[in-house]
């Protein structure tokens, strides 16, 4: 069963569903749903959101519980900005099905006689079942887009949470499934596949032949198993990269590093948008406060870092707690690199003496002979200043390293509109999205639904955009029904 990271034993207990049998009962509680139009579904979905909404308080808990997120991030990235994202991936499901019209008449002029004449219909299709398979740290803000996005494009949905963060997930099931049966649907269109950690359903749902979409968060291993295996279904994944901060100037370092140091530790940076490597040209980094080597810019960021951190209650409000054991590990295995290192040191939560804190470590590496480090991805509070020949060379190994590995993030930082353009021509090169000069209160951990894009199919850190149309347009298909406006003279 789930345990809190902050320490507390859940005890929820979940109904066991088999792969074979959620596949079928999903099939068959189907066929209504995809007669259902458009607008229909989009208002069920709708209502769900409302009803999601309304227990967002009971979701905040459920997910501070289950991922470790600090409070107050639970309640908004776990309530309303998880649902913000369902709700725009309800519009744009919509809007693509609307797209085309529901009917047309068509008329083909004759040499003699009455002209030919067709009446029309068009239907959105769904294209099977869909599986959505979820991430720990993140359950409904990245599991809500393509689940409303396949309910509204007519699929009906398997939910496979992460065995680690299974409530925030089950209380949504249950209110869709409420919401489902109130509407005269069948309940079983939106279904719970729960299981214990280390099971293997999701391997197997993803590859049952009646499966065509699959939605997943999770590790680049298991995603890119999925994008070769699941090769019967439209797979959408979203899995993590090389997120890169490239440094050549700022006039406003102070700003840089408040905001940098708060990108670095919000959630103990267990985001998939938390930056990792941060490029700084040997020679340094032109600030108004003078040039700072990489050796400089770390011990200052580091400071800054402290500073933050400093007060207990404020520290355990930014970085919640560490979700599991492979991150604790991966945080101790980081602190042996050796070399110049910052930060990395265990906190004490204020009010739960289980939860497990590290402030963000920051080490000092070398561009060609750390190559190895800080080409593999280290998820969680781990990040490294690489000393780069020049902002030239930090370019090129942003460009090289986010195309290879990938990334959903990147920024840049100069008081050069020139070196800005060269980011954006390598931004684009490599497939990401990109923040410039962020020394305020917003930061590149976060995108805002119905505004910014988060992730990139142009990059291999994933395989979809949350949202755009080519998130919604894979999950129907359109066919169309044709028959004679008028007997036909002559046949």
């Amino acid at each position: 069963g789930e345990v809190s990271p902050y320490g507390r034993t859940l005890g929820v207990t979940y109904p066991a569903l088999a792969p074979a049998d959620a596949v079928a009962a999903a099939k068959a509680a189907g066929r209504s749903w995809r007669r259902a139009t458009p607008d229909e579904r989009a208002g069920v979905a709708a209502e769900i959101l409302a009803r999601l909404n309304a227990a967002s308080f009971e979701m905040a808990h459920a997910v501070h519980h289950t991922t470790g997120q600090p409070f107050v991030m639970a309640f908004q990235a776990g309530g309303p900005n998880a649902q913000d994202r369902g709700l725009e991936a309800v519009a744009y499901a919509w809007a693509e099905q609307k797209r085309h019209p529901a009917a047309a008449r068509w008329e083909k002029p004759a040499r003699k006689g009455e002209p030919t004449v067709l009446e029309k219909t068009f239907t959105p299709l769904g294209a099977g079942v869909s599986l959505l398979v979820a991430c720990n740290t993140f359950p409904t803000w990245n599991g809500y887009p393509g689940l409303f996005a396949s309910l509204v494009t007519g699929n009906p949905v398997i939910v496979k949470p992460h065995p680690g963060a299974v409530l925030p997930l089950a209380i949504s099931v249950g209110l869709a499934r409420e919401v489902l049966a109130e509407a005269g649907f069948d309940p079983d269109v939106v279904l719970l596949a729960a299981e214990e950690a280390g099971g293997r359903s999701a391997a197997e749902l993803a590859v049952h032949p009646d499966v065509r979409i699959v939605d997943f968060t999770g590790s680049s291993e298991f995603g890119t198993w999925l994008e070769r295996n699941a090769l019967q279904a439209a797979v959408y994944t979203e899995k993590a990269g090389l997120n890169t901060v490239v440094l050549d100037s700022t006039d406003d370092y102070k700003g840089l590093l408040r905001n940098l140091s708060f990108s670095l530790s919000l959630y103990s940076g267990q985001m998939c948008t938390t930056p990792q490597n941060l490029y700084v040209p040997r020679e340094g980094l032109a600030t108004d406060q003078g040039v700072k080597t990489p050796a400089e810019f770390g011990a200052d960021l580091g400071a800054a870092l402290d500073k933050l951190l400093g007060d207990p209650e404020r520290a355990a409000g930014t970085l919640g707690a560490l979700v599991g054991a492979p991150v604790v590990e991966r945080v101790e295995r980081a602190a042996k690199l050796g070399g110049t290192s910052w930060g990395g040191q265990a906190l004490v939560h204020p009010s739960s003496e289980a939860a497990v804190q590290r402030s963000p470590l920051v080490t000092l590496l070398d561009a060609d002979a750390d190559a190895e480090t800080y080409r593999s991805e280290w998820f969680g509070p781990i990040s490294f200043v690489v000393a780069t020949d020049s902002t030239d060379h930090s370019l090129a190994l942003f460009r090289e390293t986010v195309g290879e590995h990938g990334a959903l993030t990147a920024t840049v930082h100069s008081t050069s509109e020139d070196v800005l353009e060269r980011a954006r021509e390598a931004a684009l090169e490599a497939g990401v999205h990109l923040a410039e000069n962020f020394t305020g209160s917003v930061f590149v951990n976060q995108s805002a639904a119905f505004s910014d894009f988060h992730g990139s199919a142009a990059n291999p850190a994933a395989s979809a955009t949350l949202t755009d149309p080519a998130f919604v347009t894979g999950r129907f298909h359109t066919l169309q029904s044709r028959r004679p406006a008028r007997p036909v003279r002559g046949a």
